[in-house]
């Protein structure tokens, strides 16, 4: 709707339970982001309320997100999504039909690619 503007702010308790799931992941997926402290990466997260909810819809709709890499350059911080699986609302369907010999009579192999919409963040 054009004209609504949605709160893309969390409440305290979301806050603190986000952080408390993102803190949960970033200790048990160590080689992800190997040298980086949580403390700085926490500081960087309270310190944008808009990509904080961002993270949260990351993490309401089935994602897991967690920190990837550091941008020594900007000082950002960079998240992906690293569910095992796409969530069911985050995934797209393709398919192609292919034949081998279009001459001769062979049966027409069915393709069908899914994939997660990349989520990615940096702050």
């Amino acid at each position: 709707m054009k004209g609504v503007e949605t709160k893309k702010e969390l409440s305290a308790a979301q806050r603190e339970e986000l952080l408390k799931a993102v803190k949960a992941r970033f200790e048990k997926n160590v080689n992800r982001h190997k040298g980086l402290e949580w403390a700085k990466v926490k500081a960087k997260l309270e310190a944008s309320a808009e990509k904080l909810w961002s993270l949260n819809e990351m993490e309401r709709t089935s994602g897991e997100p967690d920190v990837v890499g550091h941008d020594k350059k900007t000082g950002e911080y960079i998240f992906f999504d690293c569910s095992a699986e796409s969530p069911n609302g985050r995934r797209s369907v393709c398919s192609t039909v292919k034949a081998r010999n279009p001459g001769k009579n062979i049966n027409r192999k069915i393709t069908l690619l899914i994939w997660q919409r990349p989520w990615a963040l940096s702050f």
